[in-house]
This record gives structure tokens, C-alpha cells and sequence, in this order.
């Protein structure tokens, strides 16, 4: 019996973590791409190849207008190629360019407009922010929102909660301005904001008091064992016979929908800020192998937890994308713009220099996560 459970263990490890790290990142990669691909065509751009995946391919089909739609071998990522493209990285090929006749021209991405290829370029991330809005829509349509008063029934004592003066029974109205509708609403504020001070409206016995807390940034353990780092305000809420679940129409759910995506943009820039400035460290900042550990992690809950997992990565990809680095779109975002203020594009020799450096930070951002990957699971 220990021999064929030693035999089974990687391939329930494949089964656990890869295969719904596999099926998230394709189907992030998947939407991704179709939103260059469609807006390519409504552009007038001539699409050679649509791959989910790179490297040799495993199968495919040529549609009418001659696009080679297929599944790669190296199923991290994908690519879609333009006429005029010179690898999967939408790198132009200056010989290719050169020899097109007046017809190709016509069809090649890079003889359109600024604003024609700004838009297929935007077209990807945009497609990253809508599928995620879409996610959210079905899940709080068809799975709902358990929603808990957002009340204090216990204050930890010496806590970042009892300095600011929270006391039992004080329900919280607002943060910052921002209306907070359950518990998990103010937990989800008070655990991205560690070392932010926050201005705290409660109500108490029928008065509103605004109390002034930090949260303290404190390392978390979470149900699978994980650590996290995040704000923690000590307070608590007796859940027993107080958990009600609302789902909402497809209009209401489409707005909570984008207001959820706004909330994770806005929390995801502003965490990168705190890196940058120093307030926070970038060990949080993970890799595919973190990434495939919570994907198969979020699987044991529920399918929709994972499609939830889905909809957040797809935020990150998109944000990520339209960073101002060569190599993302933002790079090529910022080379249009950059051509629409000069009224021609940079020299080759500047954009190849370009590219080389957004390569290097590709690469660099790649191993920096994947070392924070194996930090957190203590191989070195």
C-alpha cells in the first residue's frame, strides 16, 4: 500500500494544484487575447495565429479569414499574431513590413492609425477587467452574498481596535467616507490598510462617533496553513444566527460587479504604492507556483471560490499588462503615445532598445516571484 501511494502522490498533486491552476490561467489567457483578436478585426488587422499556449502545436483549425486558431504545447500563457508580427511577443518585422505590397498593407496592423492600434492593443486588458466583471455579476446572481451586520460583539484587549476606542455593540457605518454594508466588507478594508490610519464612523446608542484607527499589520495563518501579512483591528463578530444570503438581479449585480473590480484595482495599486515607498515588503507578491497552490487551495471550498480566484487574477493580469514596460501592452500603449505627440513613431534602434529593457523586467519580475515562491515554501 505505501509503494502505490507513493506512486499516486504526484499525480494527485497534478490533479489538486496544476490541472485548476491550468484551467484559471487559460481561461484568463483565453478572454485576454479574444479581446485583441476581436477589436483586431473590427479594425481592419489581419489575425494570423489565436494560441493558448506557446511552443509546438497540439491541434488547430484555419477559420475562413485564414486566422490558425490552436493549442500549444507550453500552457502558460498565449498569443495572438498580427500580419506584420514577427513572434508571439508582437515584435515587428521590419523585412515582412518592407515587403508588403499596397493590398497587405491594408491589413497589417502596423500601417493603421495610432488610435486603431492603441485600441486592439487596450482591447486585452479591457477584456482581463470585463471578464472579471462578469464573474462577480454571475456569482452574485447565482451563489449570492452571505451578509453579517457589521458589529462589534468583542473587542481584543491591547488591540489596534481598543486604542482607537471601539467599544461593544458599536455597529460600523463608514471608512474613509465609504459606506461599509456587512462585517466581511470592514474586514476586507481593515486587512488591506495595515499602517494606514482611517477615519471610523459607528454608530452608538443611536449617535455616530468617528474614531481614528490603524490597523496593525500582523502575519495571519489561514485555514490550508498559508501565512499572510495583513491589517488586523482585533475586533470580532458572533456570527451565530445572524448570517443572511442576498442574490440580486442581473443589473444590480452587473454595478456590484464593477464596484468589486474597482475595489481590487484600487487595493492592488495602492499595496504596490506601499512597496515601492517602503511601507510594506514585496514578499506577498507571488508566483505560478503560489498561484497554482491557492487555485487547487480554493478548489477544495467550492467551484465558485475558484472562479472567484479566476476573476481577482484576471484583474492582476490585466493591471499588469498595462504597465508602461516593452513587451506589455502598456509598453506598446506608451510607444503610441509617445508617436502621437511626436507625429512619428520612435527609430527602430530605440524601440529595439526598448524592448530588450521591458524584456530584462519581464524576466526580472518573473524570477523575483518565483523566488518569493520558494521562499514561501521553504526550498532554500
Amino acid at each position: 500500500m505505501d509503494i502505490i501511494s507513493g506512486i499516486a502522490a504526484p499525480f494527485e498533486t497534478v490533479f489538486s494544484y496544476a490541472l485548476p491552476f491550468l484551467f484559471v490561467l487559460t481561461v484568463i489567457v483565453f478572454f485576454h487575447e479574444l479581446g485583441h483578436f476581436m477589436v483586431a478585426r473590427l479594425c481592419g488587422v489581419a489575425v494570423e495565429t489565436f494560441s493558448v499556449g506557446f511552443g509546438k502545436e497540439i491541434c488547430g483549425f484555419t477559420d475562413k479569414k485564414g486566422t490558425r486558431w490552436k493549442l500549444s504545447w507550453i500552457p502558460l500563457g498565449g498569443y495572438v499574431k498580427f500580419l506584420g508580427d514577427e513572434n508571439a511577443a508582437s515584435v515587428p518585422s521590419r523585412e515582412r513590413l518592407s515587403e508588403m505590397d499596397s493590398a497587405a498593407r491594408e491589413n497589417s496592423f502596423y500601417h493603421k492609425s495610432v488610435g486603431r492600434r492603441s485600441a486592439v492593443v487596450a482591447a486585452g486588458p479591457i477584456a482581463n477587467f470585463i471578464l472579471a466583471i462578469v464573474i462577480f455579476a454571475l456569482m452574485f446572481m447565482i451563489v449570492g452574498r452571505q451578509i453579517t451586520a457589521a458589529k462589534v460583539d468583542k473587542v481584543q484587549p491591547n488591540s489596534a481596535a481598543a486604542t482607537a476606542g471601539f467599544e461593544v455593540g458599536d455597529t460600523i457605518v463608514s471608512i474613509d467616507g465609504t459606506v461599509i454594508e456587512d462585517f466581511s466588507g470592514l474586514q476586507r478594508v481593515f486587512s488591506t490598510s495595515a499602517g494606514e490610519q482611517l477615519s471610523v464612523v459607528v454608530r452608538r446608542s443611536d449617535e455616530l462617533v468617528t474614531l481614528l484607527a490603524t490597523p496593525e499589520l500582523r502575519e495571519i495563518t489561514d485555514r490550508f496553513g498559508n501565512k499572510h501579512k495583513m491589517g488586523v483591528m482585533g475586533i470580532t463578530r458572533d456570527t451565530q444566527g445572524d448570517v443572511t444570503t442576498e442574490r440580486y438581479d442581473p443589473l444590480t449585480a452587473a454595478w456590484m460587479g464593477t464596484k468589486e473590480t474597482w475595489f481590487i484595482v484600487e487595493r492592488t495599486m495602492s499595496y504596490l504604492y506601499d512597496v515601492i515607498i517602503g511601507r510594506q515588503g514585496a514578499d506577498q507578491l507571488g508566483g505560478p507556483l503560489r498561484i497554482a497552490q491557492v487555485s487547487g487551495q480554493v478548489l477544495q471550498i467550492s467551484f465558485a471560490a475558484l472562479f472567484n480566484l479566476a476573476a481577482v487574477l484576471s484583474i492582476s493580469i490585466g493591471l499588469i499588462n498595462l504597465f508602461p514596460i516593452p513587451m506589455l501592452d502598456g509598453g506598446h500603449l506608451l510607444y503610441y503615445g509617445i508617436e502621437a505627440l511626436r507625429g512619428k513613431p520612435l527609430s527602430e534602434k530605440m524601440q529595439d532598445i526598448g524592448f530588450r529593457v521591458g524584456l530584462g523586467l519581464v524576466v526580472a519580475l518573473m524570477v523575483f516571484a518565483t523566488w518569493n515562491d520558494l521562499t514561501h515554501f521553504n526550498i532554500f
